[in-house]
């Protein structure tokens, strides 16, 4: 669950508000400071701390306004979500251009060399630049979005927010992943796609298999009548799977939405078991045979 960024708003806008104050009432707001170099005083501390909070401030604003915001569409979410994650970003560059300007740093000479400086950060953080990189790439070609059910490296979850850098993937048991961005390969979206929920039964091996194959098509018929909200269509009986050691096992699959193939077959499961029972078909049990001379 994300944080709501209300109360850190408040925070911030309540401590800018409060510098502001003892500047004014202070007369530290007047005292403009004379000479070259970095000029370090009472001042310019309150000054670079009004900075600072004030920054905050808008930035948790911008962040607080963006989370009311409840677009239906994936892909708006998805936009929402990478734009707040790249606040932070922005204010940290801002904050930090701004207390160089109120200390009297010259911000022209710091543009001027910052090709030489993004040269020296980009051998050293190359893995930082891959994350960012394949993140544009990733909203650019939408190849997956906020609420979309997807598959990476063998971990099956739903996108609950894409960043600049990482992405976190949420799993039906609330467990969280988060994955560089350079790291979503060979992805599975499977959120626009029905699944399959699958069901292997086993039944005796004294059971009519042909007079019950007959009867087959109208349970299944009746339970996707009383499950029309979870299935897409009557679930389909593909013959047999296996001859296993004490049973046949017949296979059942029924077309889902992703989000629930899981409880799909569960209830596949149970709605078979109670169908077979009615046909006086019973689960088998464990079957040893011993011969003795």
């Amino acid at each position: 669950m994300k944080k709501n960024p209300l109360i850190k708003m408040i925070v911030f806008g309540v401590i800018a508000v409060i510098i502001w104050g003892v500047g004014f009432f202070t007369k530290l707001w007047d005292r403009i400071p004379k000479g070259t170099g970095i000029q370090l005083n009472p001042a310019n501390i309150l000054r670079m701390l009004f900075w600072i909070f004030a920054t905050l401030f808008v930035e948790r604003l911008l962040v607080f306004l963006l989370s009311k915001a409840n677009p239906k569409d994936r892909r708006a979410k998805t936009v929402l979500a990478v734009v707040s994650n790249m606040l932070k970003y922005i204010a940290a560059i801002v904050i930090f251009c701004g207390v160089l300007t109120i200390l009297g740093v010259n911000i022209a000479t710091i543009v001027a060399s910052i090709g030489v400086i993004a040269l020296i950060i980009g051998f050293g953080a190359e893995s930082l630049i891959a994350d960012v990189v394949t993140g544009m790439f990733i909203l650019l070609d939408n190849q997956y979005n906020v609420g979309d059910i997807i598959e990476v490296n063998g971990f099956r979850g739903t996108v609950s927010d894409i960043g600049i850098r990482t992405t976190c993937v949420t799993d039906p048991g609330g467990n969280v992943k988060i994955i560089n961005n350079s790291d979503m390969k060979n992805i599975l979206n499977r959120s626009d796609k029905n699944s399959k929920a699958v069901s292997v039964f086993p039944v005796p091996y004294e059971t009519d298999i042909p007079a019950l194959e007959a009867k087959i098509p109208a349970m299944l018929d009746g339970i996707y009548e009383a499950h029309k909200d979870v299935f897409k269509s009557a679930p389909k009986y593909l013959g047999m799977e296996a001859l296993s050691s004490s049973s046949v096992d017949l296979k059942f699959i029924a077309e889902v939405d992703e989000s629930d193939i899981y409880s799909g077959a569960r209830l596949l499961n149970r709605e078979l078991f109670v169908g077979m029972r009615k046909l006086g078909v019973e689960c088998p049990f464990t079957q040893v045979d011993i011969h003795s001379k």
